[in-house]
């Protein structure tokens, strides 16, 4: 079964609610660069929405085709023990949605490049 293709970009969350700006313009714009995609942020702990929630606001909205990327530098103990357990939840309360998990978008080379970049326009500075 495939759908149109929607995202959940998923972070960590804080008690300070300026944290989640940087994430916020994220998604802002992935929906400008797909705006056939349904998009949403959703957070582990502290903030809302959390990730059984925000698959249930994209299924409620017709999805069928679900992919959750882990917005975290790397594939730590959140990556690799509590998102498995919530998307399992989230398989268990939606069975006829496919739920895809990318790698940590820290991953990715083409991320860690556009970090490199930054770092070195930093340094460029001085």
């Amino acid at each position: 079964m495939h759908g149109k293709p929607d995202v959940v970009l998923f972070a960590h969350g804080s008690r300070d609610p300026r944290w989640a700006e940087p994430f916020e313009r994220l998604r802002d714009k992935l929906i400008a660069q797909r705006p056939d995609a349904g998009v949403r942020l959703a957070f582990l702990e502290l903030m809302t929405p959390n990730l059984a929630d925000a698959v249930a606001d994209l299924v409620s909205q017709g999805s069928n085709n679900i992919t959750v990327v882990p917005v975290f530098l790397g594939q730590g103990g959140h990556v690799r023990r509590d998102l498995p357990v919530l998307v399992d939840a989230c398989r268990a309360a939606h069975p006829g949605v496919e739920l895809q998990v990318s790698a940590a978008v820290g991953e990715d080379d083409t991320v860690l490049d556009a970090l490199a970049r930054y770092c070195a326009s930093e340094l460029d500075k001085r």
